[in-house]
């Protein structure tokens, strides 16, 4: 039996067990990486930018920009060779190392008079008349202007294009020829770093949008400038290398920093997981094993220096601004240029995405995801899941909370630094989908578990409390500690009359069904108006309104309790009347003021009850309702708060037994509505009681009179008629001032 309790234990829930199997489950999605998540981490390494914001770029890098300034100026794109020609030597005369072409003349100039004359030269048969056309032709030829331009500045490097999907190669229109692509730079070799190292897995081309032959044989270098985006359409990544055919090419990022540092070598060092890194010269470039790198984005669009077209050809650009740089040259006016997403812009131009990439080599500074971020990940999905287990399980919600909420910014704080000091790419959705999760997961047991707990305590506990009390306690349990507080309450006593001589003529079974059924119905009226049960002493009933929950109307509230008793009590009489058992009747006493209300007793056992002159007021009020015939007595202190609601008068002025100071006591008759016939006793009788204090006797005696004949058998009316007829007998001194003086309590 201790085993299969110790089996039981293991295997009953608890706010830590349930944050260990979620912290399963991050671990067991982080191994199965969904779709979903890993488009989430992406934007949320997006945001690691955008929080970073702009860092300067270097100073080799600037573009010359086909943009909207030189495009009005010069006309629309395509412009003649001749007019590129002139830019190449431009820059040339400006001073740049390298002049590199986010552009593909993969086409003749067809705005040169030379196709026009090729085209006549076949019809003619005349060689000298073939001769002349053929000088024409050379000598308004465009392509051959542009050719002998790269040729004389040595410094060109042109782009051009993979297709990567066969598909797309058929709908072009030169797809049936075979590309030649012999001109095109290539890595000078592969250098395998292990004997275990396999070709590395490099993304293909299937076919090359090349420059034309003409071109192509002026060029110092070439590159293509396909840039591959993630699954989402966003450009993170930057593909160095791409295989074709047997050989592996260049990015022309790549090739122009070749050309730039005036390295012979490009070689791609290939380990037995891919690619290890590229080696330009003698300057080590490290990549992801698909040979590609992770571009750290120096801002948005217009960070790096930008000139137009137009000022460079007319020579209004700075003589130094583009002096021994890399000079890209591509568009960007709306409509022609290449439109690329990245983690700054949903419209950012792909040249400054090339010169992101050129800068990055220059300092070799990308942001890196290195081989230990995997284990890295893995490790805090674990701790962080554990720690935050055991925080939820232990402290106190609110406490709870803020550590949790502490952890989450602390986690993204703490990898948004390793991004921006190291450029190290940590993983922010497993842990941080981790924490949310054990959160959510462990605050929601703790809500059920607690809730179902505080139910049972409610159940038992609203048996004996108001229900206020039960849920005040359940928001503070701390209340239960032994300690008051002192407010302006009001208290009720009722009692029910002559009740211990009944209660020796009935059968013990008898007497508990009567209590019962009496004590039920007083306890829920008590309860249905707010109030809370203090103590049953036999068959008295003591309650208290204004505490533990505030009631700004708590007299009208234990006034309206009373009268309900009154009425229900009249219901059971009838029913204990068919049943034979003695008529019952009950006093009340209410009253109102300053008392302290708390948890007392010992530290073991104690009660949430009040103390008071209030309560001994209250108490003693009840016993008085004897003395007038009447049913609920309340003092002058509750009367003043609840006048305006209910039908009371004015029942005497007394001074209760160890007190100096009078206090006037009033009868509650009925509540405010519906009452005037209770209202005319009222005014009757106080002008009888008016009377009797002013010593006219007689006046007196016709106030009461007229009050029994209203309300015949009126308990304070009666006693006032015989008060009169003995201080007529035995006049008061001169001194006397009407009050009653109570001789017990």
């Amino acid at each position: 039996m201790p085993n299969l309790k110790k089996i039981a234990k293991l295997f009953t829930l608890t706010g830590f067990k349930i944050g260990l199997v979620l912290t399963l489950l991050s671990l067991l999605l982080f191994a199965i990486s969904p779709t979903f998540l890993e488009m989430v981490e992406k934007k949320a390494y997006d945001l690691h930018f955008l929080s970073r914001g702009r860092i300067a770029p270097g100073s080799e890098v600037v573009i010359v920009a086909i943009d909207e300034k030189s495009v009005d100026q010069l006309g629309r794109w395509p412009w003649p060779r001749t007019r590129i020609a002139e830019l190449v030597d431009r820059l040339g005369s400006y001073g740049a190392k390298v002049i590199a072409f986010d552009i593909v003349f993969s086409e003749p100039d067809y705005s040169s008079g030379s196709v026009v004359l090729k085209e006549l030269r076949a019809k003619v048969a005349d060689p000298r008349a073939r001769a002349a056309l053929d000088q024409a032709s050379r000598e308004a030829d465009n392509d051959s202007r542009l050719a002998e331009a790269l040729k004389r500045n040595g410094n060109g490097v042109l782009g051009y294009f993979f297709f990567e999907d066969q598909d797309l190669v058929k709908h072009r229109r030169n797809s049936g020829a075979a590309p030649d692509y012999q001109l095109a730079t290539r890595f000078t070799s592969i250098r395998y770093l292990d004997k275990d190292a396999a070709s590395p897995h490099l993304s293909r081309g299937v076919a090359m949008d090349q420059n034309i032959p003409q071109l192509a044989a002026a060029a110092a270098g070439f590159g293509y400038f396909n840039v591959n985006p993630d699954t989402d359409g966003t450009v993170r990544w930057a593909s160095l290398a791409k295989q074709f055919g047997d050989d592996v090419y260049p990015h022309i990022s790549l090739e122009a920093v070749r050309q730039y540092l005036g390295a012979q070598q490009l070689i791609l060092n290939v380990a037995p997981y891919g690619v290890d890194s590229i080696q330009i010269g003698n300057r080590t470039i490290a990549t992801d094993e698909q040979g590609r790198l992770l571009i750290n984005f120096r801002g948005p669009a217009q960070t790096f220096a930008h000139y137009p077209v137009v000022d460079v050809l007319n020579g209004v650009v700075p003589a130094d601004a583009l002096k021994d740089k890399i000079v890209l040259i591509g568009a960007t006016a709306i409509g022609i240029y290449d439109v690329r997403v990245t983690p700054y812009s949903e419209a950012f131009p792909g040249i400054e995405i090339n010169a992101n990439i050129i800068d990055n080599l220059l300092r070799n500074d990308a942001i890196t995801r290195p081989d230990w971020v995997g284990a890295f990940d893995v490790l805090a999905i674990i701790v962080l899941g554990l720690l935050l287990s055991l925080v939820l399980a232990r402290f106190s919600p609110l406490m709870a909370t803020t550590l949790a909420f502490a952890m989450l910014l602390g986690y993204a704080a703490l990898i948004e630094l390793i991004f921006v000091k190291w450029r190290i790419w940590l993983s922010a959705v497993y842990p941080g989908m981790t924490m949310v999760l054990v959160f959510a997961g462990v605050v929601t047991f703790r809500i059920v578990t607690e809730e179902r707990k505080k139910k049972e305590i409610k159940e038992a506990f609203s048996h004996y409390v108001s229900p206020a009390l039960v849920h005040d306690l359940m928001k503070d349990p701390g209340k239960l500690v032994l300690g008051g507080e002192e407010r302006r309450l009001s208290v009720l006593f009722s009692d029910i009359r002559g009740f211990t001589t009944i209660s020796e003529g009935l059968a013990p079974q008898v007497l508990v069904k009567l209590m019962n059924d009496y004590l039920t119905p007083m306890t829920d009226i008590v309860l249905k108006h707010g109030g809370t049960v203090d103590k049953y002493m036999g068959d008295a009933i003591m309650a208290f309104w204004g505490a533990p929950v505030w009631q700004e109307d708590h007299p009208q509230r234990a006034c309206a309790a009373a009268l309900e008793m009154l009425e229900r009590l009249a219901v059971l009489q009838k029913d204990w009347a068919e049943r034979g058992i003695p008529h019952l009747d009950i006093g009340v006493g209410l009253s109102t003021g300053k008392l302290t209300v708390g948890n007392m007793g010992s530290a073991i056992r104690f009660d949430y009850t009040v103390m008071g002159d209030a309560v001994n007021l209250g108490s003693r009020l009840e016993g008085m309702n004897k003395e007038y015939g009447t049913r609920i007595i309340v003092p002058k202190f509750t009367y003043e708060d609840v006048k305006d609601a209910f039908v009371l008068r004015q029942l005497d002025c007394i001074r209760v037994k160890g007190k100096n100071i009078p206090i006037k006591i009033y009868e509650l008759m009925a509540p405010a509505t519906g009452g005037d016939h209770l209202r005319e006793v009222a005014a009757t009788f106080e002008e009888g009681l008016q009377a009797y204090f002013a010593r006219d006797w007689d006046q007196a005696v016709v106030q009461f009179t007229k009050t029994l004949a209203i309300l015949p058998g009126d308990g304070p009316a009666s006693v006032f008629m015989e008060r009169v007829k003995n201080l007529r007998l035995q006049p008061p001194p001169a001194d006397w001032d009407g009050v009653y003086v109570m001789t017990k309590k």
